[in-house]
Order: C-alpha cells, then sequence, then structure tokens
C-alpha cells in the first residue's frame, strides 16, 4: 500500500494532504487565523522526563504543558491515585499550564514527594496522557566509616584495590588520588575498571611510594568524598638501588621477580554473558595479571568489529561500541598475552531492546462521512505488547463507537461523525521499557478557505517555466480547479500541469499564455476563488557587448553594451572590472549603451563586464582590454602613418576534415599600420544555442592555418577575429559547417548533489554536458539512488532535465546518488558515488536541563544537555539561545524588549552570552537549529544581571561667562547600569606642554551643575567627568575649556628654560628709567594743558568706541582668525595681544570712558578699572599690570 503525501509550503502556510485509496487526513494549516476558529482535542507539547532525578536543594518543577481549543484543563495523578494539589500548600500548578511546583522555601522533605506522576490534559473533544514520569530526590550518601589495615604483598604479584563507593542516586564518578590529591598514573599494568577498583596487573616497588584513595564525585551536589587511603607494603626479594634496576636490560629477573603467563582479573573464567540494550553504548572490559603486564586485543567470532563505531579505552582493555543495534549480537573474545603466553575469555553479547516506534500514531483529521486509520506500530526484543486507550481509559472499557474496530496495532475508523473527535493514545511495552503516544482524531466541517493573497500579480520571462499557486482548505477535502480568462474549461495537459497541492504550473510560459488565472476550490459545503494575473515579459537580452581591445595608455576607449529588455521592467546597468563592481570616477562615463574611458591609464587594463538585469532576469557579456605602453622612437615616415584596427581575415576554407579534427585557412586582412598579433577562432553549433559564438582557440599573428580540435556530433561553423595593438578586427564571414560524427558521451554531468527541499523528499540536480559534450542526439541522463549501507536495490528514473526530485523518503537519511550521461550511441563511463540527504524536517526537542551562571555584570555561561540524534531531524547547524530584556532594576526605566539571539555552532553543551545589560531582569529560551530552522523552544529561564558600571554621562556641556568662571553641566547617564552614587570630576589647568595638578571634586547623584572659580585667566582646562555605582566608576567623558578669543601660539619665552627676566638687576634698572620718563612726559602734558592746549584724543576715542562695539558678548564661537597675531603687533610678558598705537597715551588709556574728562584731562594713573560690560568685551584686549601699560607705551 503506498501512501502519497503532497506538501505545500505558501508564506509561512504549511497544508498537507495524504492520500491513500479512499482513506483521506487532513492536517490544519499553521495560520493562527485558521486553528483559533477550529475545535482541536488536547496535545501534550511539553514534559518531563521518564527518569526524572531532581536536586534536594531546589524545588520541584514537573513540566505538564498542552495546547488545544477550548484550552484544556489540567490535572495529575501520583502512584496510580488521583493527586489532590489543592489539599498540599507547598504543591501548584502554574498558571495556563500544568507544570507542578513543589515549593520548599518554607521547610519540607522532597524524599516525601517521591513517587510516579502522570499528568492529564482534557477538554470537551478528548483527553491527552503524559508518560508516566517517576520523579527520584538525587542522593549523595556518606562513605561509610572503616580501618584499612597496611597491605603487604610481594613484588610481582597481581593486586586489586577495592573502591565500593556509596550508592548514590546518579551513581557517582570514581576516579583514583593520593592523599595528597596527586593523580594515580595509569598505563597497561596500573589502571581503574569499569566498576571503580584499582587493578594492578603486578606490583612493583615503586607503587609504595604513595597511597592510594578512591574518590567518588556526585553530580547534583558537586561534593567530592574520598575514602581513606590503602597504604602498600611491597616485599621484594632483591632491595637493591631503583637506577641499578632501570638501568638493567631485564627488570624483574633483576628483581628476581619470576615472569608469569597473563590470567584475567576481571572477568573470572574464561567466559561470560552480558545483555545490552538496543541505542545504548556496549562496553565490554578484560583485566589481566602477568609478569611482564600483558597486551590486550579484541576480536568478534566470525566477523569484524564495526570501524566506525567501536573504541578501545583504557590501555585496550575496554571495548565500546556506541549505538548498538541487533546486528551487534554475538561472540567477542579477548585476547591477553605477554612474552610467557596467552589466554582468551569469551563474552556472548546478547543485544535486547526496549520498544521503539516503526510507525507512531498521528493526528487524524477527518470530514463527516470520511473513512481513517490510527496506525501503532512498534518493535523491541522481546517484542512488545501494543494497548489502545481512548481520553486516558481502556479501549475495552470505553463507550462503544459503531464507526470504530480495533485490529491489533490498527484502529480504522468508517462513516465518521461530528461528535466522533477523541484523543488515542497507544502504549506500546516490553519488560525494558515502554512508548507512549497520544493521536487524536478531529471531526470537522469547514467550508472551502483559500489561503493564498487575493489578486496575486506574477510576473515571468517568456519561455521560462512557473507556477501559480493556490493553497487551499476545507473539510471534506475540496476539489480544485483552474479557468483562464474566465473560460468555462478548466486547464490542463499541453502546457499545463495541475498538482494535487492547488498549483498550476506551466512549462514553457508564452505571451498566448498571459491573463487572469482563477482557482476554485469547491466542497459541499460551498466553494472559494482567487484570481492571479500573469504577466509575460520579454528577457533582457545584450545585442552588442564589449569587445576584447588593444589600447594605447592615454587613448579613449568605448566598451559597447546595447540591451533590448521588456520595457515594462526597470532595467539596471553595471558594470564590472576583475568580477568586482567599477567605481566610475571622473574619467569615466556611463553611457546608455556603453561606457567611455578617458585617458587610459594601465591600472584600467583588466577584465570588463557588463551586467544587465531587471527584477526576473539579467544577462552579461564580459571583454579584456590591454593597455600598452607608449614607446617613443625615432620619427619616420612609417610612424607617422596612422594605426587603426585590422582588416577582418577572408576565404575561410575547411580541409582536411576527420572524425575529431580539421584544419582551417584563412588569408589575413590589412594590418593597418599595426601588426596583427594573434588570431582567435571563434565556433557556433546551431543545436544547443545557435547563433551564439564561443571562442575555440587562439594563434599567433604570424600563422594562417591551424588544425582544429571537435567534439563529436557538433554542427561547426568557424569565424576568425584579426588583433593588433589597437584592437580587433570585425570578425570574417562564416566557413561552411563540418558536421562531426557521433559518439556515446566520454564524460558525466559534474556538480551532483542531493539536498531536500522538502521534508519528504530530495532534489538531486547536477550541472548538464554543454554542446560540445553531448557527443550524440537525444542526450539524457539516467539517474540512479538508494538508501546508504542499505542491501535494497538501485531506483532509476531517466529524465532530460537537470534535476529529478525523489519523493516519499524518510526524514533526513544518507543516499547513495548517481548520474549517468547517455545519448542515442551510448552511456558515459560508471559514474562515481555521490553521498546527497533526504529533505530535513524541523527539530522535535528543545535543548533541556539548560543552567545559568552569571559571570559578570554583562554576561552570562549557559550549558545545557545535548538533544538525542534522532530528534534532530537533519544536520545540527547549531544551539542557539534566544534572550530579551524583560525590565530594568531600576524603577520607571524604560528597557527595550528586542529579541536578541547568539549561536552555538556544532554539537557543544556550553556557550557564554554576552552584551547583557547590567542592573536588569532577562528571560531566556533555547532552540535546536538545523537546516530547515528552528526547533520547539525550551522552557524560559528567568536570571538577574548584577549591578555594573555606568555609561559616560549623556551629555557635557562647558560654558565660560567671563575670565573669572567656568560653567559645567551635564547629564545622567544614558545606561544607568545600577544606582548611580554621584559623579566625580577630575580638572587640571594646562597651557601649551606645561599642565597644573590634578583637582578633585566629588558631587551628589541628583547634582548635574559645577561652577568652577579661575585662578589663572591665561590656561585652559581639560575635564574628565564619570558616574559611579557601588561597582565603581564608569567611563570618563573628557572636555576641554574654549580658548581665549586672542590666544596665540605660546612665543619661546615661554620654554621650559625661560629665565625670569623679572629678577634681572638691568631689567629692573630700565623699567625705572622707563618709569620716570613717563612721569616726565605727564608733567609736560599737565603743564600744557593748563595753558589751554587741546590734546587730539576725542576723535582717537570715538574710533575706540566704535571698534570695541564691534566685540560680540563672548560666545566662544571662535574662528582661527581669532588666534592669529594681528599686523603690527607684539607679545606681552603675559602672553596677550597688544596693538601698537600713534599715541602711547590713547593706547595706555585705551579711548575708554573714564579715563579723560571731557576737557581732557587725564584720570587714573597705571590701571583703568572699567565697567563690567567693557571687561567682558574687551578682557583680552588691554594690559591689566603696569609692566604691560610701559610696554604698550614703548
Amino acid at each position: 500500500m503506498v501512501m502519497q503525501q503532497y506538501l505545500l509550503t505558501y508564506t509561512g502556510v504549511v497544508f498537507a494532504l495524504y492520500l491513500h485509496h479512499i482513506i483521506r487526513a487532513i492536517e490544519v494549516p499553521l495560520d493562527p487565523n485558521i486553528q483559533n476558529e477550529l475545535p482541536q482535542p488536547p496535545t501534550i507539547t511539553k514534559q518531563s522526563v521518564k527518569d526524572y532525578i531532581v536536586d534536594p536543594r531546589d524545588n520541584i518543577f514537573i513540566d505538564c504543558e498542552a495546547k488545544g481549543n477550548p484550552i484544556p484543563t489540567f490535572s495529575w495523578t501520583r502512584n496510580g491515585k488521583f493527586f489532590n494539589v489543592a489539599k498540599d500548600p507547598k504543591v501548584s500548578m502554574q498558571r495556563r499550564s500544568g507544570t507542578l511546583v513543589i515549593d520548599f522555601r518554607g521547610g519540607g522533605r522532597p524524599e516525601d514527594y517521591e513517587g510516579e506522576y502522570q499528568c492529564s490534559a482534557r477538554n470537551e473533544y478528548g483527553t491527552a496522557l503524559s508518560s508516566k514520569i517517576l520523579l527520584q530526590v538525587s542522593r549523595s550518601p556518606l562513605w561509610p566509616k572503616e580501618h584499612l589495615d597496611l597491605v603487604e604483598i610481594d613484588e610481582g604479584s597481581p593486586l586489586t584495590l577495592k573502591c565500593n563507593p556509596p550508592p548514590g542516586l546518579p551513581p557517582p564518578v570514581v576516579f583514583w588520588m593520593s592523599s595528597s590529591m596527586e593523580p594515580i598514573h595509569q598505563d597497561k599494568r596500573v589502571s581503574q575498571g569499569q566498576n571503580g577498583d584499582l587493578y594492578f596487573s603486578n606490583v612493583m616497588l615503586q607503587d609504595a611510594q604513595t597511597d592510594y584513595s578512591c574518590n567518588a564525585r556526585f553530580h547534583f551536589t558537586h561534593t567530592i568524598q574520598q575514602k581513606n587511603p590503602y597504604t602498600l607494603k611491597i616485599q621484594t626479594k632483591n632491595p637493591h638501588n631503583e637506577t641499578s634496576f632501570r638501568n638493567h636490560t631485564d627488570m624483574y629477573s633483576a628483581r628476581g621477580v619470576m615472569e608469569t603467563t597473563p590470567s584475567f582479573m576481571y572477568p573470572y573464567g574464561t567466559s561470560s554473558n552480558q545483555i545490552v540494550l538496543r541505542g545504548v553504548d556496549l562496553l565490554l572490559e578484560c583485566i589481566a595479571s602477568g609478569v611482564p603486564a600483558p597486551d590486550i586485543m579484541w576480536h568478534k567470532k566470525g566477523g569484524e568489529l564495526p570501524t566506525d563505531k567501536t573504541k578501545l579505552e583504557n590501555f585496550n582493555k575496554a571495548l565500546r561500541i556506541t549505538n548498538v543495534s541487533e546486528e551487534d549480537s554475538g561472540e567477542y573474545f579477548c585476547l591477553a598475552s605477554n612474552k610467557m603466553g596467552s589466554i582468551r575469555h569469551t563474552i556472548s553479547v546478547r543485544v535486547k531492546a526496549a520498544p521503539y516506534w516503526l510507525d507512531e500514531p498521528q493526528n487524524l483529521i477527518l470530514a463527516p462521512a470520511e473513512d481513517g486509520r490510527l496506525v501503532c506500530r512498534a518493535n523491541g526484543n522481546p517484542k512488545p505488547t501494543i494497548q489502545w486507550l481512548v481520553n486516558g481509559e481502556p479501549i475495552e472499557s470505553a463507550p462503544p463507537n459503531p464507526s470504530r474496530e480495533v485490529a491489533g496495532d490498527t484502529i480504522v475508523f468508517r462513516d465518521t461523525q461530528i461528535g466522533s473527535s477523541a484523543v488515542y493514545q497507544c502504549n506500546a511495552s516490553n519488560e525494558h521499557g515502554y512508548l507512549l503516544a497520544n493521536a487524536f482524531v478531529s471531526v470537522l466541517d469547514v467550508p472551502p478557505r483559500i489561503l493564498a493573497p487575493r489578486n496575486q500579480l506574477i510576473k515571468v520571462i517568456q519561455y521560462n517555466r512557473t507556477r501559480l499557486d493556490c493553497p487551499f482548505f476545507g473539510s471534506p477535502i475540496p476539489t480544485l480547479r483552474w479557468f483562464k480568462n474566465g473560460q468555462g474549461s478548466a486547464l490542463d495537459g499541453e502546457n499545463y500541469q495541475r498538482h494535487e497541492n492547488g498549483s498550476l504550473e506551466i512549462n514553457m510560459a508564452r505571451k498566448e499564455d498571459q491573463g487572469i488565472y482563477t482557482c476554485v476550490a469547491t466542497n459541499i459545503l460551498g466553494k472559494a476563488e482567487n484570481q492571479v494575473r500573469l504577466e509575460i515579459k520579454d528577457p533582457t537580452r545584450i545585442v552588442r557587448g564589449p569587445e576584447d581591445l588593444i589600447v594605447k595608455r592615454g587613448s579613449l576607449v568605448r566598451l559597447d553594451c546595447r540591451i533590448k529588455h521588456d520595457s515594462t521592467l526597470k532595467l539596471t546597468v553595471t558594470w564590472l572590472k576583475d568580477d568586482t563592481p567599477l567605481y566610475i570616477g571622473n574619467r569615466m562615463k556611463k553611457e546608455d549603451d556603453g561606457l567611455i574611458i578617458y585617458g587610459v591609464a594601465e591600472k584600467d587594463q583588466g577584465d570588463y563586464t557588463c551586467v544587465a538585469s531587471t527584477e526576473l532576469d539579467k544577462d552579461s557579456a564580459k571583454a579584456f582590454l590591454t593597455v600598452l605602453a607608449v614607446v617613443s622612437a625615432p620619427t619616420n615616415r612609417m610612424t607617422a602613418l596612422p594605426k587603426e584596427r585590422p582588416e577582418r581575415p577572408r576565404d575561410l576554407e575547411l580541409t582536411d576534415l576527420a572524425e575529431r579534427s580539421v584544419r582551417l585557412t584563412w588569408i589575413p586582412g590589412d594590418d593597418n599600420n599595426s601588426p596583427i598579433t594573434d588570431y582567435v577562432v571563434q565556433f557556433e553549433e546551431d543545436k544547443f544555442q545557435p547563433g551564439l559564438w564561443h571562442n575555440h582557440s587562439r594563434y599567433p599573428g604570424s600563422v594562417n592555418s591551424a588544425v582544429l580540435r571537435l567534439s563529436p556530433y557538433v554542427n561547426y561553423q568557424f569565424r576568425v577575429i584579426a588583433v593588433n595593438e589597437v584592437g580587433s578586427s570585425l570578425p570574417s564571414l562564416p566557413s561552411e559547417r563540418y558536421h562531426t560524427i557521433g559518439a556515446s558521451p566520454e564524460i558525466n554531468p559534474t556538480g551532483v548533489q542531493g539536498a531536500g527541499t522538502q521534508k519528504n523528499n530530495m532534489e538531486i540536480t547536477w550541472t548538464p554536458l554543454n554542446a560540445t559534450q553531448a557527443y550524440g542526439p537525444n542526450l539524457r541522463y539516467i539517474v540512479k539512488w538508494r538508501q546508504r549501507e542499505s542491501r535494497e536495490s538501485w531506483s532509476n528514473e531517466t529524465v532530460r532535465t537537470t534535476r529529478h526530485v525523489v519523493w516519499n523518503t524518510p526524514i533526513y537519511v544518507p543516499y547513495e546518488i548517481k548520474v549517468q550521461a547517455e545519448n542515442d550511441f551510448g552511456r558515459a563511463p560508471e559514474p562515481d558515488v555521490i553521498i546527497g540527504y533526504s529533505g530535513e524536517d524541523y527539530p522535535k526537542a528543545p535543548p533541556t536541563d539548560i543552567r545559568l551562571k552569571v559571570i559578570n555584570s554583562t554576561a552570562i555561561s549557559l550549558q545545557w544537555s545535548r538533544v538525542y540524534p534522532d530528534t534532530i531531524q537533519g544536520q545540527l547547524k547549531e544551539y542557539r539561545a534566544y534572550f530579551w530584556r524583560e525590565s530594568s532594576l531600576l524603577k520607571n526605566l524604560w528597557v527595550s524588549k528586542k529579541r536578541q539571539s547568539v549561536g552555538f555552532v556544532g554539537d557543544r553543551p556550553r556557550g557564554i552570552v554576552s552584551r547583557l545589560f547590567p542592573y536588569s531582569n532577562y528571560k531566556l529560551e533555547m532552540v535546536v537549529v538545523n537546516g530547515r530552522g528552528d526547533g520547539p523552544r525550551s522552557e524560559i529561564k528567568e536570571f538577574t544581571t548584577p549591578e555594573g558600571v555606568p555609561s559616560v554621562p549623556r551629555y557635557f556641556r562647558i560654558r565660560q561667562p567671563n575670565l573669572e568662571t567656568i560653567t559645567l553641566e551635564w547629564g545622567h547617564p544614558e545606561h544607568p547600569n545600577g544606582i548611580i552614587t554621584g559623579y566625580n570630576l577630575r580638572y587640571q589647568a594646562f597651557n601649551g606642554t606645561k599642565t597644573g595638578r590634578t583637582l578633585v571634586e566629588t558631587f551628589s547623584p541628583n547634582q548635574t551643575r559645577f561652577t568652577l572659580q579661575r585662578t589663572d585667566p591665561i590656561s585652559r582646562y581639560r575635564f574628565f567627568l564619570r558616574a559611579r555605582t557601588q561597582v565603581g566608576d564608569g567611563e570618563s567623558i573628557v572636555e576641554e575649556s574654549p580658548a581665549p578669543l586672542n590666544e596665540a601660539t605660546p612665543t619661546p619665552a615661554y620654554t621650559k628654560n625661560h629665565v625670569d627676566i623679572a629678577t634681572q638687576g638691568w631689567f629692573i634698572g630700565l623699567m625705572c628709567a622707563i618709569a620716570l620718563l613717563v612721569l616726565i612726559l605727564l608733567i609736560v602734558c599737565f603743564i600744557k594743558r593748563s595753558r589751554g592746549g587741546k590734546y587730539p584724543v576725542r576723535e582717537k576715542v570715538e574710533v575706540l568706541d566704535h571698534e570695541d562695539h564691534k566685540v560680540d558678548d563672548p560666545s566662544f564661537d571662535y574662528s582661527d582668525e581669532d588666534n592669529k597675531e594681528p599686523p603690527g603687533s607684539h607679545t606681552s610678558l603675559d602672553g596677550t595681544i597688544k596693538q601698537e598705537s600713534d599715541d602711547s597715551l590713547v593706547d595706555y588709556g585705551e579711548g575708554g570712558e573714564g579715563q579723560f574728562n571731557e576737557d581732557g584731562s587725564f584720570i587714573g594713573q597705571y590701571t583703568v578699572k572699567k565697567d563690567k560690560e567693557e571687561t567682558e568685551g574687551n578682557e583680552s584686549s588691554e594690559a591689566t599690570s603696569p609692566v604691560n601699560a610701559i610696554y604698550s607705551l614703548a
């Protein structure tokens, strides 16, 4: 009986139809709008493992989640009896879930809750059951106190040190160390057995140099318990020093130790039996004594050890066979040998099996009056028994259902009716375990629905294959028909191909296929329809592409690219140079039909590709540009002649005709004053690509005849192109045609691959043979495939396309694939076998046992248990963690809850999630990712990141309203990462390369403003501001105060080697003389004034007042000109700039108000006090000391 499965994937909507004669099953699409409307019996989506061991220090969570419509309710049984959750205050169920939570924060013994639990999820359409979950509390019992006597033994004798660890749950990991916690060195003489005992094949004197203690490490408590150590006393017959024995050629005879044949220490005797379960690892062990220590070898009676899953361990004393199957049953024997002899031990291995699925029952959705069946087939050793339940009760005691018939492992439904929905459980069990599967039967009556968007527009290039999709759903399964332009007859046959999933495939789209297509889905409850508009577009073609050119450096080049395309599609033309995008600089000009390069340089040499593309297709053409350097030569009559491209060759002739070769002869054209360097021979064939010319070969410019190698069954036509340093000639006229004789192909297709496009298929693709490789008519491909490592015969199919799809394949299994070329003359040689894989399905299980550990405020470490390989259903790409910031621990701080993810590539059980925000609540869940996509999500884990250091303040502004103060303002950090406890400000003055000492200010969390009183009006300040939390200081934000308006480059007088001239004697004398001179001048001025003379200062004052008003209020929006020294100025000792003046007294007074009376009399002495506004406006233009005043007069 053949089950055909058709799968349609359409923009996230998956719809499946299963057909089997009159039995039809429906799978509801994953469209939430549809699923939320349809009734659905419960389905268990998450449950704890069957053998569930918990840590007694933690609360207990027993998972049970289910979906259904209406939402299911949950109940539990414990040890087969109803478990009343409401009566136990320590027990509760999570909201909208059946997960049990047992809370021990108020006290209690976890051991009191051990037992076998089972969850039921029910709604009005049925009841689903979880597996029986055996809950056990982890135990780490103490090692019983014991006194170990001194172990006395003769050198060379075998010895076994017993471990006997306390029985833990799960069992502890055992290892041996000395009492000083040094590991015991192990080799083929001394090693630990699987039971934890330490075996000595023979004891040597150095074994007494340490003691031996057995250690047990318990998984859940992460504790290590140590047994009292054994102490050895070795009796030796020849107690010489160790060095003399090491240098002896026979160590044992030198010690007086008798060499002995091997004997087995474990297992005992010559034979033993071992039973192992299918799917687990088989571990066989043989430990032997003897002098010298024996070597161990393993064999299987009547066959070879399976090399792909066999591993030798513990110095060859243990044989591990992974993933045991029935064919691993048989007799294995270990051979222990040394130079004194050998012995063997035979182990008879029998493989038993817990039940495993052959056909797991699947959910069944039927329409009224339809038939269906549930199949539950399992295998095992011994053969499992099958028991059916309905809604959690044995089917024998369920109410009778006339439409249901139980026949062993199958339930057949006939003429089902509304109200027959239920959940069926299949229990397959034997002495080694059991399987429990839920499968519901839902009877639906749903009118047809079209799942695709309305009124789609499909564009396709003429003569291409296309497909119009019309996914649909309904119960009973609707009948789908296609119509074109409202015509009455359905489309089928000829150029159309209808698929059961609703798609209409057009093998070759022609202009007449353009129009409006209507799909109509019909069942007894109604009909639905949708329209698809198909537009046929002309292909994009480059009708004249660029040609190979040879040009001189500095010349102009044009590369052609004339394109024909559909006018309704947007055309994009791009140029590539050496297969990378070409930068169109100022030397290049891109035109509609080509590319122009002005002043060609040597760097322009290379491959140029014109790519013409639309949203549907593209075409490209390539040419090579050769740039020649300009070589100077003596001017003569020949070099003065202009050079041009050569004339095209002519009079092509074919001679010496043979099966695989022909001689082509041509007459060269005029070289146009530039010698011909090359001839390019091209060919065209009229079977596969008529009208398309291909390069065949290239020959030197000195020849005009060549023997061409040909392929069988090609109708050749040749032409020749001449090339000189200027460029290529036009192609010659074509030669006459020559048809070679056919032959069988000599090569097979390359690039053979096999990969699934859907979960139940495998698409085999390959690179086809070209026209010169076909070798004959009717080229076709024989595709063969079979499952890898199976004994089945090859399946095969002969096709003429470049792909073949194998349907009804198991999920992600390896296949052997061969693709062989064949034509009417015969087949190519036997092809190589390629390994491909059938389609992947989404992973079935999420990672479990997820453990989080906070590393710091921005990172956590993750550990999880790997999923079983059979649940991956494809190639494992990565384990992926999705995490999002749920909230900040700071109140009223908005956070983005955008989901982020990090992938851990490969089969690994741990990883690190970084770039987290400190002081935040996070949630995290994990999935398994294969080539198909994400699997189901794990349970959500919550964690909190600790407080961290804050980010920089949001802004930091510096204002300088005057020369005395600087005002600082800043914002709170954008990411506080904790509770802000304050701000730290460090600042220092600097002037050029000189810096002052660093000062520190500390502010409260709410202070965001600070005013600094300047002690130095000349220097600038550099500020370092950072926020702090309890964890520490964050990153600093650095700003500098603005430069003063008249800041100039420091003069050499301010270098570190400067000597203060103010303390020099000659300088003091000079200053006194100048002061005396000024005093005399003042006296003269007063005398002249008293005589009625006028001092012409008024006009000067007015001019200076006008210039003062030009100085804006200081906003520190400086330009470079502000810092330049004005012409005719010089620098004072304090670094300020002074303007020279024709009148020294005017410069001294600076024309400001309050310096002279209206009558011109002098007011003040060496300094002048100005108004505050004047000071701010002219703060850098006036000397403020007598020294500066004196210099201004100088």
